[in-house]
């Protein structure tokens, strides 16, 4: 076997091939051929034959066209035609040289076995998903996701304006206007305030207020404020949340640098969610908030068709959920009266972890503080989950079927009895249904009524110090197995409506949520995103890093797909569900989601290997 050192050495500069073994890369490199292409030749046309060839850019740039359009532009290191290549179906686009290109060409034989590896797939497998909705699209929503990914102050354009509160309104419009700035930011010293182009419009011109008057009168103070190492989805949720639209962004010291606006993170489809949230806030009877809730579904299938991620798509999802939810209950409160207690309002499960989607229900619980009357709080309450649940179910949220719900009496708890509740299953798991009732409590996030971080979760936080029920929660979090049988590669439903049907949230999505909610609990983490838990369980030792990002990954991957399916079902304007096809996946992605249940299998395997046999 000649191995050409030139094409080993290069290839292992470059994913995926940077993560293999020496010997792979030399087995591919062997098989190698090297093609030149002149500027504009055309190196495979879209509906064509399947490439038969996997191409990596030496030198030069190819372009990817779709209908005439330069949709990208690769460089050397890329790779391309592996979708087709894989997947024995016709190539989505023209691949043509943009200037004099020099490539390697491996032929799909070869080509085929090397990636087949867990790296290699979960490599394709990502560019796939990316390059679909990059080919929807074009470069806008590529940057638009790029610029979510990246630390926010990669979005800030300009320098802040700082005045100080004294600072006449008039002086300030000035320098707002000279430096095309939405608002700037007043230094009170010990706190920072904030006054946007809106206020000067709401608070100035339309009150009639002078242009002498101090900046201090129309600003609103505190501001909130992120580090600017935060990921701009991260600053998008927040502000989507808390209903603002500009955030000052401080450096490591405390010191501002920036101001950054929606407008600089997101994207057309993605800004109809903040109008949205004020039309929500606004709405003042049931029927309005129903019309504004229309808006939320259009505004998902815009966000994902647009390229958004997946588990950014759920978490704006739920944020507006959070939203709706919210507002029927000031509904629900001014039509009944006056509460004799005070009380909030618990998401649960997939809304509280803000990984919702379409078709979620929205699971619920209430917890009430104060002493009185326990039948006339508890009907004063039922009055108020009766009302906002049928609000909600109006809005497009369909009741659970399990009745987890504020509006079923047993979710309906005083907070001294949940925290009796929560004491009484950590001392002793093994009651009836203890770890049923733990995994749903330990998902819970208060979205109205009493100001606290949590209620409920917040209980089980102490149960890194519990042994017996973290052993209980790991054995049940193993209870879940993935499908990794075969039938068309992936087990399915053998009966039922749902015949010959993938069950994506119950194969797939709940094995990794469960594991990740015990290792999170193992590292002292509450309740968080699934995504949040695996990495804090890597930081904390719970989970090796290599098992965490493989059961991330494993997890991006599902939750797009149960995304992307529920996408097509609104748009045929079929009910929303979680199962899917395997046949109308391409062999590619089916391919991978075995690879990904094996894995999940694999760290599940180790778990009850080195985890419940050393306790």
């Amino acid at each position: 076997m000649t191995v050409v050192p030139d094409i080993v050495e290069f290839l292992r500069q470059y994913p995926p091939f940077v993560e293999f073994d020496p010997a792979t890369v030399e087995r591919l490199s062997a098989a190698a051929e090297v093609e030149f292409h002149r500027q504009g030749d055309v190196i495979f046309s879209k509906g064509a034959q399947p490439v038969e060839f996997l191409r990596v850019i030496r030198t030069g740039a190819v372009e990817v066209v779709s209908e005439g359009q330069v949709l990208d532009l690769m460089g050397p290191g890329e790779m391309f035609g592996h979708a087709s290549m894989l997947s024995g179906l016709p190539p989505d686009f023209d691949a043509r040289a943009a200037e004099d290109t020099l490539t390697f060409r491996f032929p799909a034989d070869v080509a085929s076995q090397v990636l087949a590896g867990p790296r290699g797939l979960r490599y394709v497998a990502r560019l796939l998903l990316e390059d679909r909705h990059h080919l929807r699209t074009g470069p806008p929503s590529e940057a638009v996701r790029d610029q979510l990914r990246q630390p926010i102050r990669a979005a800030i354009r300009a320098a802040p304006i700082i005045l100080s509160p004294d600072t006449p309104v008039r002086e300030a419009a000035r320098q707002m206007t000279a430096a095309t700035a939405t608002a700037f930011i007043v230094d009170l010293g010990d706190a920072l305030g904030i006054v946007t182009d809106a206020d000067l419009r709401s608070r100035v011109v339309a009150a009639g207020l002078s242009g002498d008057a101090p900046v201090s009168a129309v600003m609103t103070s505190p501001t909130f404020t992120v580090s600017d190492d935060r990921p701009g989805s991260e600053v998008l949720l927040d502000m989507l949340d808390r209903g603002v639209r500009h955030f000052a962004v401080t450096s490591p010291t405390g010191r501002v640098i920036g101001i950054v606006e929606d407008h600089d993170l997101v994207a057309v489809e993605s800004r109809t969610s903040f109008s949205m949230r004020r039309a929500i806030a606004r709405a003042t009877t049931v029927d309005e908030l129903v019309e504004a809730s229309s808006r939320l579904r259009p505004a998902v299938i815009g966000m994902t068709r647009g390229g958004m991620v997946g588990l950014d798509v759920m978490s704006v999802f739920s944020v507006v959920a959070d939203a709706l939810t919210r507002r029927a209950l000031d509904l629900a409160v001014a039509q009944s009266g006056e509460s004799p207690t005070r009380f909030s309002w618990l998401a649960l499960g997939s809304q509280a972890r803000r990984e919702a989607l379409p078709g979620s229900d929205l699971d619920s619980a209430i917890a009430w503080l104060d002493d009185g009357d326990e039948g006339a709080i508890r009907s004063y309450l039922n009055a108020i989950a009766t009302a906002a649940t049928g609000t909600l179910q109006r809005c497009g949220f369909r009741p659970d079927e399990h009745r987890v719900s504020a509006a079923d009496p047993l979710f309906v708890r005083s907070l001294s009895s949940w925290e009796r509740e929560s004491r009484s299953l950590i001392d002793d798991p093994t009651q009836k249904k203890a770890l049923v009732i733990v995994s749903v409590l330990v998902d819970s996030r208060p979205v109205w009524g009493v100001e606290t971080e949590s209620l409920i979760a917040e209980a089980f936080q102490v149960a890194s110090a519990r042994p017996k029920l973290l052993r209980l929660l790991a054995q049940f979090a193993l209870s879940h197995r993935p499908p990794t049988g075969f039938l068309r590669g992936l087990v399915v439903e053998s009966s039922g409506e749902h015949r010959n049907k993938l069950d994506l949230k119950k194969g797939a999505v709940a094995p990794i949520t469960d594991l990740a909610r015990w290792a999170g609990m193992v590292a002292g983490v509450g309740c968080a995103s699934t995504t949040s838990r695996l990495k804090a369980a890597s930081d904390a030792g719970t989970l090796k890093e290599a098992d965490a990002l493989s059961l991330q990954e494993a997890f991006e991957l599902v939750c797009q797909l149960r995304l992307d399916h529920q996408i097509t079902q609104l748009e045929a304007g079929d009910e929303l569900d979680g199962f899917v096809d395997p046949g109308e996946l391409s062999p590619l992605i089916r391919n991978y989601l075995k690879e990904a249940f094996r894995l999940v299998a694999s760290v599940q395997k180790r778990i009850a290997s080195e985890t419940l046999r050393a306790r």
